[in-house]
């Protein structure tokens, strides 16, 4: 498997990985937070020149993402996605490690996303890689209740 820096051209597969990845929580969403959830083609490509989008590829697939946007000191962490027949493989935590680094290397001290109490699998990667619960806000998105995890970076000696 290999991590790249996603191009303008991996836009589609990105948005139909977002969206394959979420389909099975589809009915805990609001349909406006669903959508929110699921950028289109248009969305990603917008999102390239908002910060980095990261894909994870094997064998010229696209099987995980996840970008991250500039918030105050902190690195947004968004869209976090595997598709449901690659997780339990790593991919997640390879693409979360690569968030880190690019966080580290940039100079952000706080790593912050938001998710929602029925992602269970993901709350739990988050917490074994040293994220939070927060009480900072949103509290709901479009009527569908999340939260906010965040992880303090420690400079590295």
């Amino acid at each position: 498997m290999k991590i790249r820096l996603a191009a303008s051209s991996d836009a589609s597969a990105v948005a139909n990985l977002i969206f394959q990845s979420f389909l099975e929580y589809k009915a805990s969403y609001t349909d406006e937070a669903f959508a929110a959830t699921c950028p289109s083609r248009i969305e990603v490509e917008n999102r390239l020149a908002e910060g980095p989008v990261w894909i994870a590829v094997e064998d010229e697939t696209v099987v995980g993402t996840v970008s991250g946007v500039l918030l105050g000191s902190a690195l947004l962490v968004r869209s976090l996605a595997v598709l449901p027949s690659e997780r339990g493989q790593g991919t997640g935590e390879l693409l979360l490690d690569q968030v880190e680094n690019y966080a580290y290397e940039n100079g952000y001290t706080r790593l912050v996303l938001s998710t929602t109490p029925f992602l269970t699998p993901a709350i739990r990667l988050y917490e074994q890689l040293g994220f939070g619960r927060s009480s900072e806000g949103p509290n709901n998105r479009f009527g569908t209740p999340i939260f906010t995890m965040v992880k303090e970076l420690k400079s590295k000696q």
